[in-house]
């Protein structure tokens, strides 16, 4: 039985989750993670990657020959990814240095495309933005509640938009590996263990 639209932006959010439950992209989510303000800047980037994407290959998928197809995904996912570039660099010049090369990275994030390969290249254009919305969407919560977490246990603090905001006393001792590689795994790998707990029950 075919999914309501409504479950097509819902699944993104719990059931099919890009980080937790797909566990796909993590690079980014390792690497972005320092903090909130990253994490929103990375989720909303990709989100507009996904949903442009996902529009453009479903509008196409009758005209794209099957055997060209990923390299047809691929220069699509490329112009959106090159917009977004463009825009930060503009806009959110600061957050761009932060963010590095993974903006430019999205071409080859598996979640971008896989969504276009798996989904938009089969169904009709509202569907697949409203798929790529609740991906994109549950990402973006990926990553800010993965940021919050090391952020605020590695610094005492949360960034959400440019200036910290002191959460901890004075007192607090951060654990400052939370904002270093291991952190990353670490908490990554306790909130993975969470999701399946939850998600037995």
């Amino acid at each position: 039985m075919a999914k309501s639209l409504t479950q097509e932006f819902v699944k993104g959010l719990w059931d099919e989750v890009p980080p937790f439950r797909l566990v796909l992209g993590l690079c980014p989510v390792l690497a972005v993670t320092k903090s909130v303000e990253n994490g929103i800047g990375m989720g909303v980037a990709t989100t507009f990657v996904l949903v442009g994407s996902n529009v453009l290959v479903s509008v196409l998928r009758t005209l794209i020959p099957a055997k060209v197809r990923i390299a047809c995904f691929i220069v699509i996912i490329a112009t959106f990814v090159t917009v977004v570039e463009l825009v930060m660099q503009a806009f959110a010049y600061p957050l761009f240095l932060k963010l590095g090369i993974f903006i430019p990275l999205i071409v080859v994030n598996c979640i971008v495309l896989g969504r276009a390969e798996a989904f938009a290249s089969k169904n009709g254009v509202l569907r697949s933005l409203l798929d790529g919305l609740g991906i994109g969407v549950g990402f973006t919560l990926s990553l800010m509640a993965l940021a919050a977490v090391r952020e605020l246990l590695g610094t005492g603090m949360l960034t959400i938009w440019v200036t910290p905001i002191q959460i901890f006393g004075p007192s607090f001792q951060p654990f400052s590996f939370m904002v270093e590689a291991p952190g990353a795994f670490m908490a990554l790998g306790l909130m993975l263990c969470l999701m399946n707990l939850v998600g037995k029950k």
